[in-house]
């Protein structure tokens, strides 16, 4: 009995070794969602939120050094032009003139008096009483005291638009937006003390995406929307943009113009910048078509003869509701999956769901 038990183990694996293994197994068809992508018009989708500033705005500061003793204006003060707004202690540079008027009244008492001797020794030279060199010497004199009069008559002038200077006024009408410095402060030439915004021209400041930049310079319209005047469209224009993108943020700073301001815009209100008409027709798609391989979007593209899948790289831009613009990357017409993206494998064989997509 043990024989037979024996022989016949040796049978058994003696077949399983020359069986051969079971061929891998296929993927299985994977049921999708899919939708052809097609062109759609979208007018004013993009917006941009931003807010009013004054085209010329600028932090006045003192140009000279000292302690502030007064100030005239506050935030929100309307200037004008020659407006004193603040104004430091000027007893220094008064004293500072005072001086220079005295020595400038002791150098005219001396040029007067070496003139006078050149006079004199000159009628001298004439009759041969003195030498050309003592002539030369009165002569040197007397030039020397006129330049210290022109030289003192200068540092008077500077002096006193230095005491002009403890002045601070308004270089043109405006608002002011802010206050930087206090009376009592001691500040320095050059510190802001106040800024003003001037008045007349007015833009909307607005950041915008780098994938936006030609859509901006290329809209046809920009309109200009105020949360506080609902239902008022201001048209606007691209007077600014800026060549680098912010590096915290990414976004380009951009001013938009109000080519018409009226009373209702004020300074610091929020503003919605829209672009109406910049495209006539974009390819959208489900924001749950996309993936990320390496971070770049991707969408899954399916041949209509095959029924497989392959991976394409897109470049999307902006959002419109619970779609995204593809800007490039795919063309009117193909297939996209929309739905199960993230369960797929290059190459797999798919069925597009009746009822949600016609097949291809």
């Amino acid at each position: 009995m043990i024989r037979q038990l024996v022989g016949l183990a040796a049978l058994i694996a003696l077949a399983g070794c020359g069986r051969e293994a079971p061929p891998t197994r296929v993927a299985d068809v994977r049921p999708v969602r899919a939708e052809q992508v097609r062109a759609t018009a979208v007018a004013g989708a993009m917006r941009y939120a931003g807010d009013v500033r004054a085209r010329h705005e600028s932090e006045l500061a003192f140009r000279v050094g000292g302690r502030i003793v007064a100030r005239q204006v506050e935030v929100g003060s309307a200037v004008r032009a020659g407006q004193v707004i603040a104004t430091l202690d000027a007893a220094d540079y008064a004293l500072a003139v005072a001086a220079t008027e005295s020595q400038l009244a002791a150098a005219r008492a001396d040029a007067g008096l070496a003139e006078a001797d050149l006079k004199r020794y000159t009628q001298l030279r004439a009759q041969n009483f003195i030498s050309e060199a003592e002539l030369d010497r009165r002569r040197a004199l007397a030039e020397s005291a006129a330049a210290r009069v022109r030289q003192l008559a200068a540092e008077l002038a500077r002096q006193g638009n230095q005491r002009a200077y403890t002045r601070l006024v308004a270089p043109w009408d405006g608002v002011v937006t802010a206050i930087r410095a206090e009376p009592g402060q001691v500040v320095a030439a050059g510190q802001a003390v106040a800024q003003v915004a001037r008045s007349g021209e007015v833009d909307a400041a607005v950041s915008v995406p780098e994938n936006a930049l030609d859509a901006l310079r290329g809209a046809r319209a920009l309109g200009i929307r105020l949360w506080s005047v609902p239902g008022k469209v201001y048209r606007g224009r691209l007077r600014e943009l800026a060549p680098a993108a912010d590096p915290v943020t990414r976004t380009y700073a951009a001013r938009i113009a109000f080519v018409a301001p009226d009373a209702d815009v004020k300074l610091g209100m929020t503003a919605e910048v829209t672009l109406d008409g910049a495209q006539d027709a974009v390819l959208t798609l489900p924001q749950t078509a996309l993936f990320s391989i390496d971070g770049a979007p991707e969408v899954w593209v399916v041949d209509p003869a095959t029924h497989r899948v392959a991976a394409r790289a897109v470049r999307v831009g902006e959002l419109a509701g619970d779609r995204v613009v593809i800007v490039s990357g795919l063309s009117a017409g193909e297939w996209v999956v929309t739905a199960g993206a993230h369960k797929l494998v290059a190459g797999q064989t798919v069925r597009l769901v009746p009822d949600a997509a016609a097949t291809p």
